[in-house]
Order: C-alpha cells, then sequence, then structure tokens
C-alpha cells in the first residue's frame, strides 16, 4: 500500500467513525490555495475539523508526534479561512472543534483515537 493509499484509508475510517457517531461529513480534503482540512463534519450546532494521521509499522514517532507546530498553524489556519469563506458549512455553528485523530492499522483492525489540536 502506497503513502498515499494509506492517508486516503485513513481519513475513511476517521469519516466512517464521525457518520457512526452521528455527524454529518461536509469534506474530505478540502483545499483553501495551499491549506488543506482532511475532514469537516457537523453535529448540531458543532463543527468538527479533523486533521487525520497514520504511521506505519517502524515509524519513530507516533501519528500524534507528527503533527508539528508548523501543522498545528496550518490547520488552525485553514480552520479559520473555514469560517470566514464556507457560509454554507458554518451557518447555525456556535462552536468549532479542530482535532486529530490518530489511525492505526493492525491485524485487520482499524483503531481511531482522538485528541484536541493543542
Amino acid at each position: 500500500m502506497t503513502r498515499s493509499e494509506l492517508g486516503q484509508r485513513a481519513e475513511l475510517a476517521v469519516a466512517d467513525c464521525l457518520f457512526v457517531g452521528g455527524f454529518e461529513l461536509l469534506g474530505r480534503n478540502v483545499r483553501f490555495g495551499p491549506l488543506e482540512l482532511d475532514v469537516v463534519a457537523r453535529k448540531d450546532r458543532l463543527l468538527l475539523v479533523t486533521e487525520v494521521r497514520t504511521r506505519s509499522a517502524g515509524s519513530w514517532c507516533s501519528a500524534f508526534e507528527s503533527v508539528t507546530r508548523t501543522k498545528r498553524a496550518r490547520v488552525l489556519k485553514a480552520a479559520s479561512r473555514l469560517w470566514r469563506e464556507r457560509k454554507d458549512w458554518t451557518q447555525g455553528i456556535d462552536r468549532v472543534r479542530v482535532a486529530v485523530a490518530a489511525v492505526t492499522f493492525v491485524d485487520g483492525r482499524t483503531h481511531v483515537e482522538y485528541a484536541p489540536l493543542a
């Protein structure tokens, strides 16, 4: 499996997890020029922006550890642009949560773990 295929599989796992949790999926790989949001979803008055990370076996760092200060800043900047530019998605929203999902694939099983983006 290529790195791109692994990333797409991880994003699909996160989207499925959110759907099962009652979220409406608004978009995947949402671009604002050079900025990108992996998964955007909403539930009631909450808009959830998720950065999806995965690592293959033998990686030097975990999926959560791979989110650098620069990456956090880019995700937050993209979320801010989403808030300003996609009024159709943000209408009726009063909270935005930005999170990271670490996705692992072990022995044919998929595990999704969430953490707030600090």
